[in-house]
């Protein structure tokens, strides 16, 4: 069985090193790239099943990189950055990237987020029905169930729940889902999002006080997680 390959993008040697050990104990083959150059060279060249990328590297921003990336190259990007910055994080969401963790971060959360994404990156769904133990959705028939229960949800409620489910893993901005189940005359109006997000948890979390499917990513967006 051919290994995952999955491309850093990175100047910072104890990072690469770091990132070397990791993952390659993890199963992974990993390549590298020092610049922004010759990470966008190496992506079309491999052609890798995810990209872990930097903000601040030497010749080209981060940013840009990944907005390069994005105009040809589907497969997930993380981004893992020193800057913490809300607009950099939800800049960087909105550029496409997949997720994004701050340095220094955990090993175990990183490769839990990589399994993630490499299972559930947007893709054409061959099986419409994604289900978990207690949770299932059609994204045909657009029947969801809760613990083999028929689940009553509006037009609106199951567009917002079918969208968190097919990028699950990935943070979605509010500007982001607004746009998606609303429409761009929607972008601003997060207070709307959060009524309909705090809806769907007491739908389908078994306590929407500490939800564990519609996660909160602080002042950026929500993340769904299957459970």
């Amino acid at each position: 069985m051919n290994k995952r390959q999955i491309l850093v993008i990175d100047d910072e040697v104890q990072i690469r090193k770091l990132l070397d050990i990791t993952l390659s104990s993890n199963d992974f083959e990993v390549k590298f790239a020092e610049n922004g150059l010759e990470g966008i060279r190496f992506a079309a060249a491999f052609q890798p099943d995810l990209i872990m990328l930097d903000l601040g590297l030497p010749d080209i921003d981060g940013q840009k990189v990944l907005e390069q990336l994005r105009e040809w190259y589907s497969n997930p990007i993380m981004i893992l950055s020193v800057k913490s910055e809300e607009i950099e994080i939800v800049k960087a969401l909105d550029n496409g990237a997949n997720d994004y963790l701050i340095k220094p971060f955990r090993t175990q959360e990183l490769l839990a987020r990589v399994r993630s994404h490499l299972r559930h990156h947007i893709k054409e769904i061959s099986e419409p029905i994604i289900s978990s133990s207690s949770f299932s959705i059609d994204l045909v028939s657009r029947v969801v169930k809760v613990n083999n229960e028929d689940l009553k949800l509006t037009q609106t409620e199951f567009n917002l729940l079918a969208t968190l489910v097919k990028n699950e893993g990935r943070v979605l901005t509010h500007q982001y889902l607004l746009k998606e189940v609303w429409g761009k005359s929607y972008s601003d109006q997060t207070q709307y999002l959060r009524v309909f997000i705090a809806q769907l948890r007491k739908k389908i979390e078994k306590d929407a006080n500490h939800p564990e499917m519609i996660l909160t990513e602080s002042g950026i967006g929500y993340r769904f997680t299957l459970i």
